[in-house]
């Protein structure tokens, strides 16, 4: 197990976060999480964000930054798709956190800038909304094949994720948007990004240093990280209901239920069936490992 010291201007940091919530200053720790909406490895760091949010969310604020790793197919290499398909499903065999590589093959998607853009449009909102619409479009990535790229999708996405539908679309295209994705770009080449995910700890009394961690690790390892910041083993949070944590996120994975509550995936499928024969959830289908919706109209 290993992590870095990263040095980080103060003057830089500070105007960074202060485009975000109040949280920010309450909070002694904020989590920089740079990440890929393309990238299977980055969807698989979502039950372990979900678990610190449970338990230590009074101590942190998150805060996604996009990398701009997923680059255009290249359509004079006919082998790409095929290469993508198999990374993405031995990363959902390994994870079990579905993708379905089949999308490479039937519905490839050739750019994922516009979705990039969407993120950014989506935050100005506010940065929870801005949350809730990335994972709406990881959901339609990993889980219904769609292209992220179209902006028919952008806006179902929008629309589940309860954004003001004409506001988004006017910031889509608007240099606003550009220009937080340009300052996304900038901070992973500030900070050395090479590797999807990364987190990044800062504390808001250690204003040089920040911690980084790139790629998936155990959770106790980001425990770990929060204690060392924070100089003492912080008590986790009360566990919600698993009820109110599948009414909360809308959809959530059997790996998720899993991570967040301590238990095996047989237990988690055992305990969302249970939830599925209230009619509290409906069964989504999904390529590996099984995944949930909340039943709204229950």
């Amino acid at each position: 197990m290993s992590w870095e010291l990263l040095e980080l201007e103060s003057s830089q940091k500070a105007n960074t976060s202060s485009e975000y919530s109040c949280d920010a200053v309450k909070k002694p720790i904020e989590i920089y999480v740079f990440i890929d909406p393309m990238c299977p490895e980055c969807w698989s760091l979502e039950p372990y964000l979900k678990k610190l949010s449970i338990e230590f969310g009074r101590l942190f604020t998150f805060r996604p930054i996009i990398s701009g790793a997923s680059k255009p197919l290249n359509h004079d290499n006919f082998d790409q798709p095929r290469k993508l398909r198999e990374i993405w499903e031995r990363t959902a065999s390994r994870t079990g956190m579905s993708c379905d590589g089949d999308l490479w093959l039937e519905n490839p998607i050739h750019s994922p800038i516009t979705a990039y853009l969407a993120i950014k449009a989506a935050e100005l909102q506010g940065i929870r909304y801005g949350k809730v619409f990335l994972r709406k479009v990881q959901e339609s990535l990993f889980l219904k094949k769609k292209d992220i790229s179209q902006e028919s999708v952008l806006i179902e996405c929008a629309k589940a994720a309860k954004l003001d539908l004409q506001e988004f679309k006017n910031d889509l295209h608007s240099d606003t948007a550009k220009k937080a994705l340009q300052c996304d770009y900038k901070l992973n080449h500030e900070m050395e990004i090479d590797y999807m995910p990364t987190m990044v700890f800062f504390h808001k009394n250690i204003e040089e240093q920040g911690i980084k961690i790139s790629g998936l690790y155990p959770y106790e390892i980001y425990v770990r990280v929060l204690s060392e910041m924070t100089e003492h083993l912080p008590i986790p949070s009360q566990h919600p209901s698993l009820e109110d944590f599948v009414q909360h996120y809308g959809v959530v994975g059997t790996k998720e239920v899993s991570v967040v509550y301590n238990w095996s995936l047989e237990k988690a499928e055992r305990e969302m069936k249970k939830l599925q024969l209230k009619q509290v959830v409906e069964k989504i289908p999904a390529k590996h490992g099984s995944f949930w919706q909340y039943n709204e109209f229950k």
